[in-house]
């Protein structure tokens, strides 16, 4: 399959929705979340008035200009922390690919492009949130360098430096 990685535009926000669902992880032979789930403002937040300053993130489209998935980055405040938050001064990145199109590099382009614009906008450091029964994931970030810092119910808060 081929794919390409654009930055994200406004109309892009529906689909940044769908993602943030995606992006829920279910152990395999577990029930599906209710859709109604990304409603909840511990998750919404993740979406909700995307575009806000420091907010930046990409797409991968397929060759049919069709989008397979997307990655994101966010800063959230103590008042309002993300589930993996660390600090005000480090943006939460947040990933998810269709089931489809997992596995076939997707997510390490779209994780390429983050760092090099987080690089480009000075950042030197991302956080995120991962289920470490979501050994896909798990695998991706371990490659770029994201190592455990905390915990938070039954996820792990990861940390990578982007100017290694």
């Amino acid at each position: 399959m081929n794919y390409r990685i654009r930055p994200i535009e406004a109309e892009d926000v529906a689909f940044l929705w769908d993602m943030l669902y995606e992006s829920l992880f279910v152990p395999e032979g577990q029930k599906p979340f209710s859709r109604e789930m990304i409603n909840d403002p511990h998750l919404s937040k993740y979406v909700e008035g995307w575009g806000r300053e420091g907010d930046f993130g990409f797409i991968a489209m397929d060759e049919q200009e069709k989008p397979v998935g997307s990655i994101t980055a966010r800063y959230f405040h103590e008042s309002n922390k993300g589930f993996g938050y660390v600090d005000n001064d480090v943006p939460e990145l947040g990933m998810a690919i269709l089931a489809e199109c997992r596995g076939i590099g997707i997510g390490s382009a779209l994780m390429n492009e983050l760092f090099k614009e987080a690089s480009k906008r000075n950042i030197e450091r991302i956080s995120l949130s991962v289920d470490p029964r979501n050994e896909a994931a798990m695998k991706l970030y371990q490659r770029f360098c994201f190592e455990e810092t905390g915990k938070v119910g039954t996820s792990i808060t990861m940390v990578a430096n982007i100017n290694k």
